[in-house]
């Protein structure tokens, strides 16, 4: 563990590389002003003025797109996304906002939906030199697979296809013009083309989730997908508020909402267990899989959807057409 200072420092130092005469903005909300104020220090000490957006001053909450920050992005080089998500808020909000920031074409993004102070002390704090490497091994193992098989001793056991038309990403924390970045950093990740078997999701889950039933070990998510699309009558789940809520979520966002858009690989070595926030979860060694928004921005996928919930699967053991590269959570790599 770090500190809140170290955390700062690795985000705009190392991650960002905010620069002298860069023009820089700042969205963040009340929950997490502190983290929010001391970004704002740290870049308005290299940069000069920075604008800074409190969420809560357009209304209250969830509040719908800006245009007073979609013009600020527009003219900026460095941004900084630092507060909480709202039900409601990734399609009113945060959808948008990335859609602006991809529209600028030099700008580099940190995007920090739920930091918290543990999170900047401990994730934020993790030797980025050693996740850089760990991910460029990663990537280099995934490149040009045509199939990943993912199967754990929950009974995870499903296969995704995937298509040279659709790219891979390194997210490492090396932030470049043009690219946004969730910070805490460490995965490889893009849109399966199809995928199929049970997944049995036994970490935690995203969006609003993750607050409401933090870890699901005792009560795991399985799902079968067939097709790239999840199917309703194979959903299991002890929780029964859990499983209704997750059944709605996937069949009553939209047309989309039940397919996997995105298959991922958690590369930060730096982590040891889960702390119940996909900002930092996410980012552990091992799986996660979302259904929905394929980020197509990124991944040069044709599809889209409003929503998208990521699940964390715990101790994968993955294959890369028919080669090891993880055993039951650990890596195999030089």
């Amino acid at each position: 563990m770090g500190t809140i200072e170290q955390g700062v420092h690795q985000a705009v130092d190392n991650c960002l590389k905010v620069q002298p005469g860069e023009r820089a903005v700042i969205i963040t909300d009340r929950q997490t002003l502190e983290i929010g104020r001391a970004l704002q220090t740290a870049v308005q000490a290299i940069t000069g003025p920075v604008k800074c957006f409190i969420m809560e001053d357009f209304g209250p909450r969830p509040i719908d797109w800006p245009q007073e920050m979609a013009d600020a992005l527009a003219d900026a080089d460095v941004s900084i996304y630092a507060a909480q998500g709202a039900p409601g808020e990734l399609q009113s909000f945060r959808m948008k906002m990335l859609k602006a920031i991809e529209a600028n074409p030099r700008l580099r993004h940190a995007h920090m939906i739920g930091i918290t102070p543990q999170i900047m002390a401990d994730g934020m704090c993790t030797d980025y030199r050693k996740i850089q490497r760990i991910s460029a091994l990663v990537h280099e193992a995934v490149r040009n697979a045509k199939s990943i098989t993912v199967t754990t001793d929950r009974g995870c056991d499903f296969t995704a296809a995937f298509s040279p038309a659709l790219k891979w990403l390194v997210s490492d924390g090396n932030i470049q013009p043009g690219r946004w970045m969730n910070l805490p950093d460490g995965e490889v990740f893009t849109s399966p083309a199809t995928l199929n078997g049970r997944i049995v999701i036994d970490g935690c889950l995203g969006d609003y989730f993750c607050e409401k039933y933090a870890c699901l070990e005792q009560t795991p998510i399985t799902v079968n997908v067939a097709a790239g699309r999840a199917v309703r009558e194979s959903i299991r789940c002890d929780n029964t508020a859990l499983l209704h809520d997750f059944t709605e979520y996937l069949f009553n966002n939209d047309a989309n909402s039940n397919r996997v858009g995105e298959f991922a690989i958690g590369t930060n070595t730096g982590l040891t267990h889960l702390i119940y926030n996909l900002l930092q979860d996410e980012k552990f060694p091992g799986i996660h899989i979302a259904f929905g928004s394929p980020l197509p921005g990124k991944t040069g996928a044709d599809w889209d959807s409003k929503s998208h919930v990521d699940g964390v699967l715990l101790r994968p053991t993955i294959t890369v057409d028919g080669r090891p590269l993880m055993q039951s959570g650990r890596f195999l790599l030089p």
